[in-house]
């Protein structure tokens, strides 16, 4: 059995869906899990709705669900010639379901109400791709994975109970293979003990691919995208980018720590414990080679990989009595950030200063200004850009620092990190 797993650019229109059971006929005969994201930007209207609802304001809270409903009606409307099709009832109730919940009191738990909500979006694109499958031609069967992925109780971040998930899947999923090609279900959702839906985070279907993949044993996962693969840079920050052909687990989990997009960092994990390899491949050019990510590294110091990370801010942290930053010291300010929620994308420290960058997106400058102000003196520049450098030699440094000036970096044997700003 493969995986796969089609994002949301993958099933943002009518025309895309199409394409999918195109790229499935590729297939025909083969057994194929397929994993969908929600359609578009689904995932957004979602949560605007989710805070019209905490604000009680029935209003903005029922336009956007008419935009959605619209949105959803307009793609089934140019899929299913007729609309005697029992997705459409599918489709009516989980509306229906959506616009009581305004009813209800919000619940003191955000992120409960976040995944009843935001869910949808997989639920309700799953049940369009499985319907429009099935009139295709297609032997495809609808698959719930709120019933199959069971998590703790950490609404919004769910964590895997891996070894429940496994049975889960194995006594409820694999079974049904034998009575259908393609199980289709839905990436991010997970469900808890008592049935309440989670979700894995923002980005979380490329997780579920490989928690399909590692519970069910699969043959391999292959990742659909608009790219031709994994690519050495992003192209929005980057000339001449260059396609990895192949590179190892350890590799594809360096690049996507340090921010590469491409893949959902816990994506990787799963795979490389049963050798599992994942392909990225273009779902415009289905037949493309696209990248493998597998267990061997003899590939991965033959081309630099670039990852940008944009409109960062340096803080550095200096005690009022200029005694030296101790272990003490750095025990403190990791228990302040943890408290704001702070993800630090790089940190470094000297005798007397600590520094630490942010995305400025996720933070707020004064709060953490605030936060310290009682024991420690703060400094802090804005605008800056973080670049690293995956296999960099000194003609890769020079390309990227051209015009900048440096303001901190860290180098060793194979990564080289480096914040700059504009010279001038």
């Amino acid at each position: 059995m493969k995986v796969f797993k089609f994002g949301g650019a993958s099933v943002k229109d009518a025309s895309a869906v199409r394409n999918v059971s195109g790229i499935l006929s590729l297939f025909e005969g083969e057994k194929l899990t397929v994993i969908v994201s929600a359609m578009g930007k689904t995932t957004n209207k979602l949560e605007e709705i989710v805070n019209a609802s905490q604000k009680r304001d029935r209003k903005i809270f029922m336009a956007h669900v008419d935009d959605l409903y619209s949105f959803h009606m307009n793609i089934m409307g140019e899929l299913f010639t007729e609309k005697h099709f029992a997705v459409y009832n599918k489709v009516e109730e989980i509306f229906e379901k959506l616009r009581d919940r305004f009813n209800d009191p919000f619940p003191d738990n955000y992120s409960f109400e976040y995944d009843q909500i935001v869910s949808l979006g997989e639920v309700l694109s799953s049940h369009i791709v499985a319907a429009f499958l099935f009139e295709q031609g297609h032997s495809v069967a609808w698959a719930d994975a709120r019933k199959l992925i069971r998590t703790n109780h950490q609404y919004q971040e769910g964590n895997v109970d891996w070894i429940k998930t496994e049975e889960l899947i194995q006594s409820r999923f694999i079974p049904e293979f034998e009575r259908t090609d393609i199980q289709l279900t839905q990436g991010f959702l997970g469900h808890t003990d008592e049935g309440f839906t989670t979700t894995l985070g923002r980005e979380g279907s490329d997780y579920t691919a490989g928690i399909f993949a590692y519970c069910a044993n699969a043959e391999s996962v292959t990742i659909w995208k608009d790219v031709p693969g994994m690519l050495n840079a992003d192209p929005k920050w980057f000339d001449n980018t260059i396609k990895l052909d192949s590179i190892s687990f350890k590799e594809a989990i360096e690049l996507a720590y340090y921010g590469a997009s491409v893949i959902h960092p816990k994506t990787i994990k799963p795979l490389q414990n049963k050798g599992i390899p994942l392909y990225v491949k273009s779902f415009i050019d289905p037949k493309a080679d696209g990248t493998v990510i597998q267990s061997s590294g003899e590939h991965d110091h033959l081309v630099p990989s670039f990852i940008f990370k944009m409109d960062q801010v340096l803080f550095s942290f200096t005690t009022k009595d200029f005694s030296f930053i101790v272990e003490e010291n750095l025990s403190d300010i990791f228990d302040r950030l943890a408290r704001v929620n702070a993800k630090i994308n790089l940190m470094q420290n000297s005798a007397l200063d600590f520094s630490i960058l942010l995305d400025r997106s996720k933070v707020n400058i004064q709060k953490i200004i605030d936060l310290f102000s009682d024991s420690y003196a703060v400094k802090y520049n804005e605008g800056l850009e973080l670049v690293t450098i995956r296999h960099y030699d000194q003609a890769t440094l020079d390309r990227v620092t051209e015009n900048k000036d440096i303001l901190l970096q860290q180098k060793s044997r194979q990564t080289a990190r480096l914040i700059m700003k504009d010279r001038g």
